[in-house]
């Protein structure tokens, strides 16, 4: 019987000067994930695999729902992605860790909520592109810091970290992010909600 398993590995090139740009910005996007009516979708091929890193489709939320947003440090903030589990169940652990400039009664209440809710989240790269941190199969866990500070020189800050089980590395979002103050992304004619 031949074998009928799809091949996903190819060659990924990169020419020598082109710009790596680093880090995150400095606005970052979040929602509850039981706002999430359905989700955009990862292609998969016919055997399961998924043979694209990018969502097609756009988050529907509920009726009144939209992605809240908080302001980071940037330079302070960071995202990664590690492998976890076993051969062949590996899954990707993606961490994002945000720096919010501030203590105040809006970050404390923020922190108490997020510590205890299964939240989503979207950051934009240096580059402008958007990755989603969460997944629709898995519960995301969000833990968040503050420190008050130390003296007249140091600073203070709520540290927000997140850890989410994906399939992939933080997949791309090029769909809609629709916030209190407009859409990011708007699609004419209608769009993910």
């Amino acid at each position: 019987m031949p074998n009928t398993c799809d091949s996903l590995q190819k060659s990924v090139d990169w020419c020598e000067g082109t710009p790596v740009l680093p880090g995150i910005r400095k606005r970052l996007y979040y929602i509850n994930k039981k706002l999430i009516v359905a989700w955009p979708t990862l292609t998969k091929n016919t055997i399961g695999q998924v043979t694209t890193a990018k969502y097609s489709g756009s988050f529907t939320l509920a009726e009144s729902a939209n992605w809240s947003y908080i302001d980071i440090l940037p330079d302070k903030s960071s995202h990664t992605s590690e492998p976890q589990g076993e051969y062949p169940s590996q899954t990707q652990l993606n961490k994002l860790t945000v720096v919010h400039p501030g203590t105040g009664e809006d970050a404390s209440v923020l922190a108490s909520v997020m510590n205890n809710s299964n939240n989503v989240f979207i950051c934009q790269t240096a580059d402008g592109k958007y990755r989603v941190t969460g997944s629709e199969m898995y519960d995301i866990k969000c833990t968040v810091n503050q420190d008050l500070g130390q003296g007249a020189t140091g600073t203070a800050s709520t540290t927000i970290n997140v850890e989410a089980t994906d399939v992939v590395p933080s997949p791309f979002y090029e769909g809609e992010i629709v916030t209190a103050d407009g859409t990011i992304n708007e699609v004419v004619g209608g769009g993910g909600q």
